[in-house]
């Protein structure tokens, strides 16, 4: 749609970050610069002497000043630039670490990076400026990049076609698949297959239907540098992953799932048998296909020895992991190699994911590096198969999610309430009893330890929900400030944010975005309600049917148990969220009178409107979550806007598929003529969740200013130009 420079001075703001545009150009500028001149951040000096000084200041010698107000280092702008994303990790043939990094200060551009091979050295750059590793298969993407030897094939976010390329060489990248005019086929989650010299990955092709794309299991010829069609080898249902050959080359396993199911609701894993001619000429079903037996296997792996292992909730409701015996005719052994009540896998949002990892062999074992999460915990250690033992290994972890194998060592991604996300090299001793050394290679925020002093440390805190003997989780974090302290007789603010999914879960780990508030005096905390993984299947599948009702109950019985506790102020609670969140904190607003204000990100007001426009693989999902087609209406927020109370502000992508436009709009319209105090922000070039940092810098400061000046009552210690808000301005 065409932008008005009248936009920018309403509260329907909108930015651009198209250059070509002289329009659009000035109504970045001024903006942005606006946000630019009134954000004073200290020098780096300065930034230092204010960290030594909190160090040193003693309870007795703090400012005393009201929650909310205080200032800190930890800036928008510091958050907003300084933390990457990270896409994947891989061994090359050396040995050297290679990742995927997004990173905000370039537009959210995909890079991948290596190992200089020497200590000491910043990792280098292996994709040109003009490429960004980046595919949207499933929108959520995952499984962008492979690496076979010292060759990297991975998905080009402009126009999702499949590129090669030199690791050791600065050949640049050569084109493997088609070009079809435009990005509608996109690839993801690839396996090289020596045997006949292709690459095997999974093809969603919109061409069609870009609302019903077709998703099938290809192989991409590699003979030689002709580009050709590639070659389909599993097709008919709608849902694919995981493709991974055997050593042989023989056998491929994969996940396949299909409407109206997500792949943790029901999946199934298949084995097909490879041809001479490199058709799959038989198959056999694995685990998923007993109808007598929900489970839903994932993360299919291959052993040296050729032995299928994955991972599945059959009988126990919980991710462990398990060993298929491939036996005569149609009898098979599927046998778990240990059981915990515990989740060694998560759900299956994005492709690539790396759960557990094989060591090398030692005789007749099997040995696994794996992780598991407990109780919002998780832990990392060797299984070994023929024993069936778990021995757990000590590093500076709590929070775990992939593990790659190198040679004598593996890697991890992990971090913990002080450590942001990081990769760290793990090497264990010749018994692999025990690690000798943790080292962290790279981290999404190096930076971040300097503001250590600032950090709040989240507890993990378990309070009863509206059913009687059920409980729900959370990590709230308290406010804190080495320098500032409040009057005893006051009570901070809360911040309360709903995780998005809504199969998803809220982690305890050091997130600056988070410390933000709480360095500023206001108390956050990040629920897992029921619904939230981590916890099980019966956990997860209290939102079935339930979506609006368990979610929001359980984030409003959190609110109440901490202003109960005498932890936060009842006065002054605030829930923010982003996409399913967004709902979440959308319904709350709407359907109960627990807070005074709101922030939606991306989030869903209309559901009926969500099944119609949302993409394939999330299309069903809400049938399962809503209900009935009366719950369709009972449930949107949009429906009752006479039971809204309270403030809100929305932000909002304008090239998002899951939850588009439409949706920000008609709640912002509706309450704007209801006259609540409302604002929508909207960002073009932004898709589900923001990339940018400039944008991400300006979400957070509007929605601190934006709380502070209709529910706090106190003044922020930032400089921040308000936007203008619609029925108070």
């Amino acid at each position: 749609m065409a932008f008005s420079i009248s936009a920018i001075a309403t509260s329907l703001t909108r930015f651009s970050s198209l250059r070509n545009s002289h329009l659009n150009f000035k109504g970045i500028a001024r903006v942005v610069s606006n946000s630019k001149s009134i954000t004073k951040n200290p020098s780096p000096s300065r930034k230092r002497r204010c960290i030594r000084m909190a160090s040193t200041t003693s309870a007795e010698h703090k400012l005393t000043a009201p929650f909310g107000s205080w200032n800190s280092p930890i800036t928008a702008e510091l958050v907003s630039g300084a933390e990457k994303r990270l896409g994947g990790t891989a061994v090359d043939a050396h040995g050297r670490l290679i990742l995927l990094e997004s990173r905000p200060a370039e537009s959210g551009r995909s890079v991948l990076v290596k190992e200089s091979g020497k200590a000491g050295e910043e990792l280098i750059d292996i994709t040109p400026k003009e490429f960004s590793v980046r595919t949207v298969a499933q929108e959520y993407g995952g499984g962008a990049f492979q690496i076979f030897g010292d060759t990297v094939i991975f998905s080009n976010y402009k126009d999702q076609r499949l590129y090669k390329q030199s690791i050791s060489s600065d050949s640049s990248p050569l084109p493997i698949t088609p070009d079809y005019g435009a990005p509608a086929v996109c690839y993801a989650d690839g396996v090289f297959d020596s045997r006949f010299n292709r690459f095997i990955t999974v093809r969603e092709d919109r061409r069609d239907s870009s609302l019903n794309p077709i998703t099938t299991i290809v192989a991409i010829d590699l003979r030689d540098n002709s580009i050709q069609e590639p070659k389909v080898l599993v097709a008919v249902n709608d849902f694919y992953a995981f493709p991974r050959l055997d050593p042989k080359g023989e056998r491929l396993a994969w996940i396949e799932w299909s409407h109206p199911n997500m792949p943790w609701d029901k999946s199934e894993l298949w084995v097909g048998y490879i041809s001479e001619n490199g058709d799959i000429c038989k198959r056999t079903c694995v685990a998923g296909c007993d109808p007598n037996l929900l489970e839903s296997p994932t993360e299919p792996k291959w052993s040296s020895e050729g032995e299928l292992f994955f991972v599945t909730d059959r009988k126990s409701g919980f991710w462990n992991i398990h060993r298929w015996t491939e036996g005569i005719e149609s009898s098979n052994d599927v046998v778990a190699v240990y059981s915990l009540d515990a989740e060694f896998a998560r759900p299956l949002w994005i492709f690539g994911m790396n759960s557990y990892e094989f060591l090398q062999r030692h005789g007749e074992k099997e040995l696994i590096a794996c992780s598991y999460r407990q109780k919002g915990r998780s832990y990392i250690g060797i299984l070994d198969d023929v024993q069936s033992s778990l021995s757990l290994f000590d590093t500076p972890f709590t929070d775990i999610t992939n593990i790659t194998s190198g040679t004598g060592f593996f890697y991890v991604e992990g971090a913990s309430a002080v450590h942001p996300l990081s990769v760290a090299k793990v090497t264990l001793d010749d018994h692999k009893s025990k690690v000798v050394d943790f080292k962290i290679i790279w981290s999404s925020s190096p930076d971040s330890l300097e503001y250590k002093s600032y950090f709040s440390l989240p507890e993990l805190i378990e309070f009863p929900t509206e059913v009687p003997g059920q409980n729900a989780y959370a990590y709230f974090y308290p406010p804190f400030n080495p320098i500032y302290q409040a009057s005893q007789e006051e009570r901070p603010p809360l911040l309360l944010k709903s995780h998005g999914g809504p199969t998803s879960e809220a982690r305890g780990i050091l997130n600056l975005s988070i410390q933000y508030w709480t360095s500023r005096g206001w108390a956050f905390v990040d629920v897992n309600y029921g619904g939230s993984t981590g916890y099980g299947r019966e956990y997860r599948e209290r939102l079935l049917g339930s979506w609006g009702i368990v979610d929001v109950n359980d984030c409003c019985s959190c609110a109440r148990f901490l202003v109960e506790s005498g932890k936060v102020d009842g006065d002054r609670l605030c829930i923010t969220g982003g996409s399913a969140g967004g709902y979440t904190t959308l319904a709350a607003l709407a359907f109960r009178e627990t807070f005074k204000a709101g922030a939606s990100l991306y989030g869903v007001a209309d559901l009926s409107l969500l099944r119609e426009e949302t993409h394939k693989f999330e299309s069903h999902y809400i049938d399962n979550l809503v209900g009935g087609e009366s719950d369709y209406f009972e449930k949107s927020p949009i429906n009752f806007v006479d039971k809204f109370s309270c403030p809100i502000i929305l932000f909002q992508g304008l090239e998002d598929k899951v939850v588009p436009p439409v949706q920000s709009r008609k709640i912002y319209q509706a309450l704007k003529e209801k006259g609540l105090p409302v604002a929508l922000v909207e960002y073009e070039g932004e898709q589900h969740g923001f990339r940018k940092a400039e944008n991400i810098k300006f979400t957070l400061e509007q929605q601190m200013l934006f709380f502070a000046r209709l529910v706090g009552h106190f003044k922020v210690a930032d400089e921040i130009t308000p936007i203008k808000i619609d029925n108070f301005d």
